[in-house]
Formats: C-alpha cells, structure tokens, sequence
C-alpha cells in the first residue's frame, strides 16, 4: 500500500447503521468500500455478520470482504493485503491531493483500522509461541497473560496502549520472546488519525440488536450454518467462535434451544458493542456522532460527511 493512499474512516459498534451510512456515502462520492470488519472476510457467512447483500451494494465495489472460507486461518495481515489492492485500485498517490478520496473504511474492528492507519508490526509469529500464550490465556484468563508480562518485562504492561485487551497481551508477549522489546507504536500515544464513530444510546442499541438477532433467524441463519458445515467439516477458530455461528452449531448439536442460542447471540453481541466502543474511546481519536434509532441514513451520512470535510481524510501506512 502507499503511504500517500488516504481514506474516509467511519467507524462504531456493531448495528449502529455503519454499512447503510457507507453505502449511502459510496454511491453520493463515487467511492468503493473497504470492510473494516473481521468477520466479514469469510466466504458463505452472511446472514449472521449482516454482510451487506450483492442486492444492496449495487454497483459499489466492496474490498475486505469475502476473502477465505470459514475452514481456512485469517490475520490483520492478509486483511492488509486487501487493503492494498483496494487502495491501488481506488487511485491512491495518483489521486491529486485536491480531490477528495475515493475510498471509504467502514467497519468495527478496532485492530484493523489502527493497522491500517498506524501501521502493524510485520514479523511472523511463532505458532508455537502464540499457542502456549493462547492456552495460558484459557486456563487463567487476561490477569494470567498480564502477570506473565510483567514478569518478563518490567514495565511494558504500563507502556501498553490496551493492557486488557488479551490478543494485544498475546502478541505482547510474543514480541518479548523473540526481540526482547515491544514496537514502539504500541505504546501509549495520542492517536494522530480521527476516526468519525456512530454511537446509538444504549437502550436503542440494545433493542436494535435483539431486533436484528430475530431477522437473522427470519433470514435463514440456521440453513446457512447447516449448509456451511456441510461444506466445511472443520472450521478455523476465529470462524467456530463467531457470533450467532457458534450458537446455531449448538443448537444443530442439539445442546441449544432456538431460543437459548437467540439470547446468548444477543448478550455476545451487546458485549461485543460495549467492547467495540470502549476500544474507540481510548484507542482511537473518536469523533462521535451520536445518533438516534429514527435517524435515516441519508441524514447520518450528512452528518459524517461534515465531519470527514471538517477532520480530513486519514493518511493510510503500509502494511
């Protein structure tokens, strides 16, 4: 990717709108769309990460989406990767600096939108390594992981942007082991790059996102998981925990009810929301928008589209 390549960023937690508003914002500017979404990278899982439908997209061309099958492993790499190819594809340095981006980041996956715009510590990681910390991370949860920082390396867990955030502590810890320091953009810093967010008011969100758990159902959701399972015996790990795909596998197993897998999809994705915007509060340059359940699309992508002209786009690092 160059580094001259630069973006639109609108970011937030799960169900606030972010793919509509986007989408209504792509087809106004003439811009493309790369998914900041890590669950949308799997082939065939649609209806349970609301991947906006070829239907809906229309003509806009959509990059980070739809890049390996929910059998195969993923990283922030790869999604780099696509990343590149969607900023090449978009113009990047050869856009003139006065016109304004052609390109729009949407998604809530705070790790990719930092990778892509602060830049991601490109060493390989032992398998080995990151499955030892993997499994300490089980037995013992985020205070064993911390602990075990500490004691290999006074004062990194202080220096550490998110010390509670357990794949940040993994790949932390990984780093010490193999170069005996971590990368310095890990450390605390005033984030540089601002990123509008969406931000609905608890109830709202919540009601929004028991409401959306029920159309998934509606849609098909227990199909498309019997299907994929057919197609895909065995699934990655990232693949098998996702929301709403680990429930209906339950419930085809028959250890769920319908009912008992809604409610957990519902309580995993309010958490997952909460962890979404925590990460944004204190990772990111937030510029929040707040919004409401009634608000149109086309009336919050007015309102973003003044806050990108108001902060300018953000310059994008290669990978």
């Amino acid at each position: 990717m160059n580094c001259s390549c630069k973006a639109w960023i609108l970011a937030g937690a799960t169900a606030t709108g972010k793919t509509a508003v986007a989408q209504a914002l792509a087809e106004r500017l003439g811009c493309a769309i790369l998914s900041a979404d890590a669950m949308l990278v799997y082939r065939g899982m649609d209806i349970g990460t609301a991947k906006p439908a070829p239907a809906e997209r229309g003509a806009i061309p959509y990059f980070g989406i739809d890049l390996v099958t929910p059998a195969e492993p993923f990283s922030t790499g790869l999604w780099l990767a696509d990343a590149a190819r969607a900023c090449a594809t978009c113009g990047g340095a050869r856009v003139p600096s006065a016109q304004e981006p052609r390109l729009i980041v949407a998604g809530g996956t705070g790790l990719y939108i930092k990778a892509l715009t602060d830049g991601l510590d490109g060493a390989a990681a032992d398998p080995e390594a990151r499955a030892r910390w993997q499994a300490l991370f089980e037995r013992g949860g985020v205070g064993a992981l911390r602990s075990a920082l500490a004691e290999r390396a006074p004062g990194a867990l202080e220096s550490l942007a998110d010390p509670s955030n357990p794949r940040r502590l993994v790949r932390a810890l990984e780093h010490i082991e193999a170069r005996g320091a971590l990368p310095e953009q890990w450390k605390s810093a005033a984030p540089a790059v601002a990123v509008t967010a969406l931000r609905l008011p608890r109830e709202q969100l919540h009601a929004r996102i028991e409401r959306r758990v029920v159309h998934m159902f509606r849609q098909g959701l227990v199909e498309e998981v019997r299907a994929l399972r057919q197609a895909y015996p065995v699934w990655s790990a990232t693949a098998a925990q996702a929301i709403g795909y680990a429930e209906v596998c339950a419930l085809l197993d028959g250890s769920l009810t319908q009912r008992e897998a809604a409610e957990r999809m519902a309580v995993r994705t309010r958490q997952l929301a909460k962890r979404q915007e925590t990460w944004f509060r204190h990772q990111a340059r937030a510029v929040w928008i707040d919004i409401d359940d009634n608000d149109p699309p086309e009336r919050v992508a007015q309102r973003v589209l003044d806050s990108w002209r108001q902060h300018g786009p953000a310059p994008l690092v290669s990978p």
